[in-house]
């Protein structure tokens, strides 16, 4: 793929936590570096977070939205995820719409470029043939029938697996979205849609952040379709560890690190079963998390440490084991630092994520009701002491390739060129 020169406006839109932001984020930045314009379009929580990398924004959601669904305990249930979230996105999914045509009368050639979950910029393509490219972060938002991916709940051949997804697609997902989303068509003088889990690839394209050796792929998922590797994007990546990390991290083994994610307010219980297990083995750890009332009573032991945030891609190279809930762009991070890796996962693309990561012999998926201090215990101890763990997390580092983020602009840059020919 090579960079095509002619400049676009790209209004990138997404919903999410800084999992799902970051990535956006990242792409926005390396396509104004293509000499494009970009604006992002988002949550207001993530508004100073653009600012401070240039990227002009637009707030789609409030602040107090978000933290009010952040803290809300369904957000980590597996049954209740779905419903919860898209309780919460449909609140600003109308708002983004009328974004995107504002942009659209700016800028008449405007392509947007969004997750999923945003319907809003895929409506409005339907009604104001505005180009629309979807970006995928993890492979689970793609059904196929070849290789289903893991939820909790469906098991069994993949002919069963299949059924019971489409099952859980009939009788759950679309009850839970289509109404509103059927409304608002009807109102758009749009016709009502189904199977909502199909619709929300763009016809104009498709572009996966995440390499084949993770997620190969199969022959029915969404055409066009560009692959390309993990965005590897994260918050202050150039910058140096705060000196009292640093000086930590300095002054002694390799620590495991700890983090149940970006807006994961409801981990007291992860971070004292993290404890009780470094305790156990007599090993150093370093505890990430933006909620500092979910550690135990201050003061931690000498042997722990906690930080509310560092740049994964400046941590986890000095650590020697990365335990976290699955998300994809911290199990990205672990395999470009070439370390080990157990997940917990929770709810979302998390469980799918964890058995990949053990189909590469790089790590555990150790399920919440198993997350005990003797369960943690062992599978450190063992990726701790086993060379094969080290050996497979290495050879997966090495497989990665840092230049994700250009091929993901550039497979951008070739789908909108041809959305735009056929618009």
């Amino acid at each position: 793929m090579k960079h095509i020169p002619q400049s676009m406006h790209f209004f990138l839109t997404t919903f999410g936590s800084s999992g799902d932001v970051f990535p956006m984020l990242g792409l926005a930045a390396e396509l104004k570096r293509n000499g494009h314009h970009v604006t992002l379009a988002t949550n207001e929580y993530y508004s100073e977070l653009a600012a401070s990398c240039g990227v002009p924004f637009v707030p789609v959601g409030s602040r107090e939205g978000f933290n009010e669904c952040i803290r809300h305990p369904n957000l980590w249930k597996p049954a209740k995820a779905f419903g919860h979230i898209f309780g919460w996105i449909q609140k600003a999914l109308k708002q983004q719409y009328l974004e995107v045509l504002k942009a659209a009368e700016s800028t008449p050639d405007v392509v947007t470029v969004s997750n999923c979950l945003s319907f809003g910029a895929l409506f409005a393509q339907e009604t104001h043939r505005i180009p629309n490219i979807t970006v995928h972060l993890q492979p689970t938002v793609i059904f196929s029938r070849h290789e289903p991916p893991v939820f909790p709940g469906i098991f069994g051949p993949r002919w069963l697996r299949t059924l019971i997804y489409r099952m859980g697609t009939r009788f759950v997902i679309d009850p839970i979205a289509c109404p509103f989303l059927n409304s608002w068509r009807t109102e758009l003088g749009l016709g009502p849609v189904t199977r909502i889990t199909e619709r929300w690839h763009s016809p104009s394209g498709v572009v996966c952040m995440f390499p084949e050796w993770f997620a190969k792929p199969q022959a029915d998922w969404p055409r066009p379709l560009v692959q390309t590797d993990f965005p590897l994007w994260n918050y202050q990546k150039h910058t140096e560890l705060p000196d009292a990390l640093d000086q930590f991290l300095s002054h002694g083994p390799a620590p495991v690190v700890f983090t149940a994610g970006s807006t994961n307010v409801h981990a007291a219980q992860f971070f004292k079963t993290a404890l009780e297990a470094c305790e156990t083995l007599g090993i150093r750890c370093v505890l990430v998390t933006e909620f500092p009332e979910q550690l135990p009573a201050a003061p931690l032991p000498s042997w722990a440490f906690h930080c509310e945030y560092a740049p994964f891609s400046q941590l986890l190279p000095r650590a020697s084991v990365f335990v976290h809930h699955g998300g994809i762009g911290s199990m990205s991070q672990g395999f470009a630092a070439g370390i080990p890796q157990i997940v917990m996962p929770l709810a979302h693309d998390q469980f799918d994520n964890a058995a990949r990561l053990e189909n590469l012999d790089s790590g555990f998926s150790l399920p919440v009701r198993k997350f005990t201090k003797s369960n943690l215990s062992d599978r450190l101890n063992k990726l701790l002491t086993i060379p094969r763990f080290s050996q497979s997390a290495s050879e997966i580092s090495a497989r990665l390739q840092s230049g994700g983020l250009q091929q993901s602009a550039i497979a951008v840059e070739e789908l909108a060129l041809r959305a735009r020919e056929l618009t």
